[in-house]
């Protein structure tokens, strides 16, 4: 769940000798972290674009996070940043970037600013970068912070995002770092011929990325990944045509039948690592999801968002079929094999988790059910399988929420 290009005139010097951030609190240890980061959240991932990988390393992402979780910045996970909004993972910020493809000369607009540092990001790879953010004091605040750090190519307004920013276009690039139901038509319009767009599409819950090219005046799809990106604030979020129904969660495709697209991925499963669909005679269908990872604290997992009512719902029971080969706890004491579900109250705070597992060493086809409290508060979960960290192998198949009233 994530949160939502300044022109300057010497366009000439931007392009050949691009901005970087002025010199800020950046201890060792942070340094150390930003390159561990790269090289095993987005590197290892499927990043590959050198200046991409290089602008990952340069921007302080700890300067973009509350100073209660700068000790996370360079962990690959989102975090909160107020008003409901977050910064999105690392690998996320890496990936949209490699798909649109910054040019040094490019004029990039940018729908979200969010905490700014996905501009800081575009800001190192291209001449100039427009930034509209919808919520006002994260406007104000991105300004602020990206003009302390020295980002003079880049001009943030608070504004609705879905309405583009016309006197500055046409723009060679459009990144939208929130997710509408459909593409707005102003952005299509906005969009230089040529140009690319990468967007998360969808429902809510169940989103995923497009590429979106413009040909002879007409946009060219590529469907992606499955994503998971915190709603646009206002009203064409509150105008969807579907819109989730707290009082009735569930998971899509929970016994990974369903891969459209054939990429050997289960559909509607979002941030997928190390995860891959298996067909045969699986406890339920034909196929089931298989989690395997060799190195300790490595991430092995799929998660799922899902909206859900605490003060309708006291519990939910969570029932699935596993099976474990040869799977070994991680180095860290929570890094075993498992499934977790994380609850979030109306300003996306964590407020509670459970627990199903640990699974160990090597079993046969085994079912689990657990009866969950759901806090009162709740308005949204996570729910994620996975190795977590172990070693080993983890087969999935057949996950059934069934809710109870409060």
């Amino acid at each position: 769940m994530f949160a939502q290009c300044l022109r300057t005139g010497a366009f000439l010097l931007i392009a050949t000798s691009l901005v970087t951030a002025l010199p800020a609190a950046d201890p060792p240890a942070f340094r150390t972290e930003r390159d561990r980061m790269v090289t095993e959240f987005i590197e290892r991932e499927g990043v590959k674009d050198k200046r991409v990988l290089g602008a990952m390393r340069k921007v302080l992402r700890h300067e973009f996070v509350p100073q209660n979780l700068k000790p996370y910045a360079y962990l690959d996970q989102a975090l909160p940043i107020g008003h409901k909004q977050t910064i999105s993972p690392p690998f996320v910020v890496a990936y949209m970037t490699e798909v649109i493809s910054p040019q040094q000369n490019e004029k990039i607009l940018e729908i979200g600013t969010g905490s700014g540092y996905q501009a800081a990001v575009l800001a190192n790879l291209c001449a100039e970068v427009y930034s509209i953010e919808i919520v006002e004091p994260l406007g104000k605040q991105a300004a602020e912070r990206l003009k302390r750090l020295g980002y003079t190519n880049v001009t943030t307004k608070v504004g609705d995002g879905y309405a583009g920013w016309v006197e500055h276009a046409p723009f060679d690039k459009i990144i939208v770092t929130c997710s509408p139901e459909d593409i707005p038509q102003p952005l299509i319009t906005q969009l230089k011929e040529g140009g690319r767009m990468i967007i998360p599409l969808g429902e809510r819950y169940q989103q995923v990325f497009h590429l979106l090219e413009k040909q002879d005046g007409k946009l060219v799809a590529t469907k992606l990944i499955p994503t998971l990106f915190v709603p646009m604030t206002g009203q064409s979020e509150t105008l969807r045509d579907v819109l989730p129904d707290g009082r009735n969660p569930e998971l899509a495709n929970p016994d990974f039948e369903l891969d459209a697209d054939e990429d050997g991925a289960a559909d509607s499963w979002h941030y997928q690592r190390q995860a891959r669909l298996v067909t045969g005679a699986a406890p339920s269908g034909s196929a089931w999801l298989q989690f395997a990872n060799q190195e300790p604290g490595r991430m092995s997992q799929a998660l799922q968002g899902m909206a859900i009512d605490g003060s309708a719902i006291g519990t939910v029971v969570i029932t699935l079929t596993y099976q474990v080969e040869n799977a070994r706890p991680g180095p860290d004491a929570d890094e075993k094999p498992g499934a977790v579900i994380h609850f979030y109250d109306g300003n996306r705070k964590t407020i509670g988790e459970a627990i199903i597992g640990p699974w160990t060493g090597t079993t046969d086809w085994v079912d689990a059910a657990k009866t969950i409290v759901v806090p009162p508060k709740t308005q949204e979960a996570i729910f994620r399988i996975g190795l977590n960290g172990a070693t080993g192998k983890l087969n999935v198949d057949d996950i059934r929420f069934v809710t109870r009233p409060r």
